[in-house]
């Protein structure tokens, strides 16, 4: 099931046995401050998250992924490609359990998905968002190959700083 590798990391398809760690990385309230609205997800909710992600396997090819360190098989944490609220734009997404924060795993997983993205499903734009604050994520994704783009005003008044990529 593994749909690609970097150097350091296997990324496969999410699965139903993978709920436990997806637990670990969603339900970690520190990692999960700058996710959704900021709230760590109770276990009926990442196992919700499994069928979601299977559905949008079958809709777009793509979702959510597993990464897993190579050799190890331990679940570092979560990369994908999504569409939230059905925009337009695929967007990646990613959580790393703390453990393994630092090691620069997410900027390789991130890189990679792009990469992903582009060459097996044939996108040539994908975004990302990040609360202001977040610098380690503005990192990642400029590290990764993103660029800052106009912010974008949520409902409430509060603004997301969005990073795009174009596949060259």
């Amino acid at each position: 099931m593994e749909v690609f590798a970097t150097e350091r990391l296997d990324i496969r398809r999410l699965t139903a046995d993978d709920v436990p760690a997806l637990h670990a990385v969603y339900g970690d309230a520190d990692a999960m401050r700058w996710v959704g609205d900021g709230q760590p997800l109770a276990l009926e909710r990442c196992r919700d998250w499994v069928r979601v992600t299977e559905l949008n396997y079958a809709a777009h090819g793509y979702g959510m992924f597993t990464v897993l360190e190579r050799g190890s098989d331990d679940v570092v944490g979560f990369c994908g490609l999504v569409h939230p609220g059905g925009q337009p734009d695929a967007e990646i997404k990613y959580a790393l359990k703390r453990a393994h924060w630092g090691k620069g795993y997410a900027t390789e997983v991130a890189a990679a998905m792009l990469r992903y993205g582009r060459a097996v499903h044939g996108l040539e734009r994908i975004i990302a968002t990040a609360a202001p604050e977040n610098a380690a994520s503005h990192r990642v994704l400029a590290k990764a190959g993103m660029l800052p783009a106009e912010p974008r005003r949520d409902e409430d008044g509060a603004v997301t700083l969005v990073f795009t990529w174009d596949s060259p």
